[in-house]
């Protein structure tokens, strides 16, 4: 099992969306399915997983942007956001929030 890195943005906008039912949920699932969700084009490897929130199916519900970094044995979650909100988010500005974290890790 992948050990699972939540970024401050993440935990900016996760709280507003899961419960923490839900969020141990997701991190048991990506920490066992790494490669779940579909490679977000020129992201350096960014990943966009949907999954469903409560009372909500995957299409109601959030969609969760992340990395892995198999070698370090770990799962970087970047973001978290509901289709409601955001439709996508542009890879330039995933690309920043990547960086930023990359950078202080």
């Amino acid at each position: 099992m992948l050990t699972v890195i939540e970024t401050p943005i993440f935990q900016s906008m996760v709280e507003a969306i899961w419960t923490p039912s839900e969020r141990e949920d997701f991190a048991v699932f990506i920490s066992e399915h790494p490669l779940a969700g579909d490679v977000i084009p020129q992201t350096g490897g960014l990943r966009k997983l949907r999954w469903s929130r409560q009372g909500m199916g995957k299409r109601g519900g959030a969609r969760v942007i992340y990395y892995t970094r198999l070698p370090k044995g770990d799962i970087v979650l970047v973001a978290v956001y509901v289709k409601a909100k955001f439709d996508n988010i542009p890879a330039q500005v995933l690309n920043t929030w990547k960086e930023a974290y990359d950078e202080q890790a």
